[in-house]
């Protein structure tokens, strides 16, 4: 999804919100431990999810390219995307960096990434996809609300 350089909002990447969580989970797990626990099952999951991670993301810039327009949040978008991974989640490249999130707090041993993981989503929301949203509603109309009411958000 996109967002043009008009839009309001904050111009955050919005991998670095993602990223925050698994810093603050660095830095909270020195002094306040919160171990998973689980050992090889806990780094299987933990492979799935960077797998998923991996696929999800990989399908959803891949739909962008097949469409010519720029996976990039801040650049005006040139067509709506709703081919690939978008035909189930409005937003695959954010589930996608959620679900890497998940791996490497597993990766980690540590329940502090999941934790900061709601407050990114949360910040995510309110200024990444909220002024998306706004952007691609101007920007293609009707056609952005058929397929509002089509595909959720997340998943």
């Amino acid at each position: 999804m996109h967002t043009s350089a008009d839009s309001p909002g904050v111009h955050v990447p919005p991998p670095l919100f993602f990223a925050a969580a698994v810093v603050g989970d660095w830095l909270l797990d020195r002094p306040w431990p919160l171990p998973i626990g689980g050992g090889a099952a806990r780094t299987t999951v933990a492979w799935v999810f960077v797998a998923a991670w991996a696929g999800l993301g990989a399908g959803a810039i891949g739909a962008f390219r097949r469409h010519r327009t720029s996976p990039i949040p801040f650049r005006p978008a040139t067509t709506l995307v709703t081919a690939g991974p978008y035909t189930f989640t409005r937003n695959p490249m954010y589930v996608s960096l959620a679900l890497l999130t998940l791996g490497l707090a597993l990766f980690l041993n540590t329940w502090w990434a999941v934790v900061l993981l709601v407050p990114a989503l949360v910040a995510v929301q309110q200024f990444v996809i909220g002024p998306e949203e706004r952007y691609l509603r101007r920007r293609f109309g009707a056609e952005y609300d058929q397929y509002t009411r089509q595909v959720r958000r997340w998943l």
